[in-house]
């Protein structure tokens, strides 16, 4: 490798031509780039004392693997954003200065139109691509010729070059006056000139340890330039242009920089079992990538594996999806915002892909992850859980017996990460304020078109309170209310039995219940489910309200369904329960009287009364406390307790420092924290410890 300062102009001058690798994403400069640019150029070109303007710098390598002609294209691994900008600045202000009169147009010498063309933008004795100086890739390739060369626009046009080029033309219009600034700034500016070695360096290692100016690279142009960087040129072309390009194209512009990054995750979430952190999807893929039986397969069975499931996220997440049923299921899971089911989703997907699962099971298994997570949040249980469960289901799949696995498995889920039943859901969806639910007209069309083969567009609707939100009721309402008609209206107002749609809110405004119903376009007359049995209604109050969110919530187990599955059926999904070991209390003689006995018994009933889900089990040496598994064990000793809590060191949270790390130590228990209960006055705090074990077992520490 060798570095060297240089100025740009002079860079650009004497090298023949720069090619972005059809591996490099597209230009992605904002306005916001663009801006800061344009602010350092002026500030420098306004300042005399400012001799230099470092702007970064421009890493390449010489395309032919053996040519060593000055004259060889220069394959650029960092510096696009750069170049690319400066090119539309230098076109733009060429461009302008061409509008000038004869005096004006070379304000400082070296700037006249023509020889920032001939100089820095174009070969002018050249042919071809050869003719230009900066060739980009896919659709910014043409829209920057056009800019540069005068040729028609493409048809389709790159955005990105376009609007900054339009950006550039308006700012340096503004400074007709004074474009001198504008050329000493552009003259002062400076880069560090970065040539490669192909026998002695290593691009991908150079690549990564930039720390250039401009906009970040996302984890998804990381994964991109490992697969194609390394590759022969012929290689990159094909498996872009085979199966990297089409993934872009599925994704689309905007959603490729904002979902792709966390399609991988889900990916690799799939193929490796683990959840990478979204700061190291990067990292994760190197390490898939150079496992033994991926790296044996070769690169393109890599690639064309995350176009496949990428075409499954598009269907999937971004509305790609062809089939009508599973179309409309996709688009309601989408609205409860349930990023961490797409690892599960994924591999469900794959296998319908494939034929090994129906497509009403599918449908089904969709579905039943909607009501899932909808009676969690309507039961208001913590979504953190959630990370956890999903995924773990593709474990406990038996693919022979594929929903009925998936049901078992919702089924059988203990406490925190249950799945509420249908006495839990009703009741709580009844009393709870459904107006200001974070997705309310989620739920309101969901009860509205289930079943209907004509969907009622619920967005052109507005939410109704039947009874009125004014606190200032009117004497009807009170009268129809009654006495308590404060504690009615405040229990009841946002609930599911007050609520409706309407396209007549504004009419019905806060007239009194008899009004509503009986007018134009009232209750009577409405064609929507949700008003049904409101026309026959003598009046509104808390006996009507109470009987209509009995029947909407009676509706709602069928719209968000729970699993059904025989007992017999059922009870062949479970655990066995681990052989008994045999031991009992009276095993450990530090437990049968004294100071460890009085601790241990103040001890488990804190623990047993954590969650019904906890079991106690004596072994031979200490005694376990287990939810899904073992959490916290028991070492009696004779006037204390040793317990060890299933965690890593760093994650427990220890104020008065009591925990000790054990994970390199041997000792009986699991867990890499150690903690002594020596006093009942400490019991408090150590079950705030245990807590901590207990709940991060759960999936629900925040690791979500």
């Amino acid at each position: 490798m060798k570095a060297t300062e240089a100025k740009f102009l002079d860079f650009i001058k004497k090298s023949p031509q720069f090619v972005i690798p059809i591996y490099q994403r597209t230009y992605s400069w904002t306005e916001r780039e663009c801006k800061q640019l344009w602010d350092d150029i002026v500030r420098t070109g306004t300042d005399d004392a400012v001799s230099a303007h470092f702007v970064g710098s421009i890493v390449y390598i010489e395309k032919g693997l053996y040519q060593v002609t000055s004259q060889s294209p220069l394959l650029v691994i960092d510096g696009q954003q750069r170049l690319t900008t400066l090119s539309l600045l230098i076109a733009a202000l060429a461009n302008v200065l061409d509008t000038l009169p004869d005096g004006k147009r070379e304000p400082v010498d070296g700037f006249s139109p023509r020889k920032l063309r001939n100089y820095y933008l174009i070969n002018p004795e050249e042919e071809g691509e050869r003719h230009f100086k900066l060739i980009l890739s896919q659709t910014d390739r043409d829209s920057l010729i056009a800019v540069v060369g005068g040729n028609e626009w493409p048809q389709e046009v790159s955005r990105r070059i376009t609007e900054n080029y339009k950006l550039f033309e308006s700012w340096i219009t503004g400074y007709k006056n004074d474009l001198a600034t504008i050329c000493k700034g552009i003259a002062k500016l400076v880069v560090v000139d970065i040539a490669l070695s192909r026998d002695q360096d290593n691009p991908q290692l150079i690549f990564e340890s930039m720390n250039s100016t401009g906009r970040e690279l996302t984890q998804a142009d990381l994964i991109r330039n490992f697969i194609l960087m390394g590759l022969e040129p012929s290689l990159q072309t094909l498996l872009y242009e085979k199966y990297w390009r089409p993934m872009e194209l599925d994704f689309g512009q905007d959603a490729y920089g904002t979902h792709f990054d966390s399609f991988m995750r889900h990916y690799l979430t799939v193929k490796t079992g683990d959840i990478p952190r979204l700061d190291e999807v990067y990292d994760a893929f190197k390490s898939y990538a150079r496992s033994p039986k991926v790296a044996a397969a070769g690169v393109e069975a890599l690639v064309a594996d995350i176009r496949v499931f990428a075409r499954h996220f598009c269907a999937m997440a971004l509305g790609a999806e062809t089939d009508k049923e599973l179309k409309y299921a996709f688009h309601d899971l989408r609205e409860l915002k349930v990023d961490v089911a797409y690892p599960f989703l994924l591999e469900l997907y794959h296998d319908y892909h494939n034929s090994a699962l129906l497509k009403q099971e599918f449908l089904a298994a969709v579905r039943l992850i909607e009501a899932y997570v909808f009676r969690r949040a309507i039961c208001s249980i913590p979504t953190n859980s959630l990370n956890k469960t999903f995924a773990t289901a593709a474990k406990a799949l038996k693919k022979d017996r594929y929903l009925e696995s998936i049901q078992a498995y919702f089924l059988l889920l203990p406490s925190y990460r249950r799945f509420p039943n249908d006495e839990e859901f009703k009741r709580e969806f009844q009393v709870r304020d459904l107006y200001n639910f974070p997705r309310r007209s989620y739920w309101l069309r969901r009860l509205e078109n289930h079943g209907r083969k004509e969907r009622v567009e619920v967005d052109e609707y507005t939410i109704e309170h039947i009874l009125p939100q004014n606190e200032s009721l009117s004497r009807p309402w009170k009268e129809a209310l009654g006495p308590d008609w404060e504690r009615i209206r405040e229990a009841w107002l946002h609930t599911l039995g007050n609520l409706t749609l309407t396209r007549y809110n504004s009419e019905y405004s806060d007239r009194p219940f008899v009004e509503k119903r009986d007018m134009s376009g009232g209750f009577k007359e409405s064609p929507l489910k949700l008003n049904k049995g409101l026309g026959v209604l003598a009046q509104w109050n808390e006996e009507t309200i109470k009987e209509r969110a009995n029947t909407l919530s009676t509706q709602a187990l069928t719209v968000w369904s729970a699993p059904q599955l025989d007992t017999d059926v059922l009870n062949a999904y479970r655990p066995r329960s681990e052989s008994k070991s045999g031991y009992t209390i009276d095993d450990h003689p530090h437990l049968l009287n004294g100071t460890g006995r009085t601790l241990f018994e103040a001890f488990r009933k804190e623990v047993l009364a954590l969650d019904p889900v906890i079991t106690e089990e004596f072994l031979k040496l200490y005694v376990a406390y287990k939810a899904e598994t073992n959490f916290v064990d028991v070492v009696p000793q004779a006037k204390r307790l040793r317990l060890t809590l299933n965690m890593h060191f760093p994650d427990i949270i220890d104020p008065r420092g009591m925990c000790n790390d054990v994970s390199n130590l041997g000792r009986w228990g699991n867990g890499d924290v150690e903690v002594r209960l020596t006093s009942l006055d400490e019991l408090p705090y150590i079950m705030g410890l245990v807590r901590q074990a207990f709940e991060r077992q759960m999936g629900n520490g925040g690791d979500s």
